[in-house]
């Protein structure tokens, strides 16, 4: 009766080691990768987000705002009410 309980064991053990290293290691790994490139993606956009804020900045700052300027005629488009 001991060598089945020992053989029992055996298997029990081994079934174990291979569950954990043919599932849980993978699965373990592709999380911490996939984990890895969000955090990535994410610091890749707000780089980005950062660009376009800082070249809207300077795309501001080149234009030179119109002091009290007025609404040239042009600016206006008439039209007429069509019944």
């Amino acid at each position: 009766m001991e060598l089945f309980e020992l053989i029992f064991t055996g298997l029990i053990i081994y079934l174990l080691y291979k569950f954990v290293v043919d599932l849980v290691m993978p699965v373990s790994k592709a999380t911490s990768q996939m984990k890895n490139k969000i955090t990535d993606f994410q610091r890749m956009q707000q780089e980005e987000m950062r660009r376009q804020q800082a070249a809207a900045q300077s795309h501001n700052t080149q234009q030179a705002p119109k002091a009290s300027a007025r609404p040239s005629n042009d600016d206006y488009i008439d039209f007429e009410e069509v019944k």
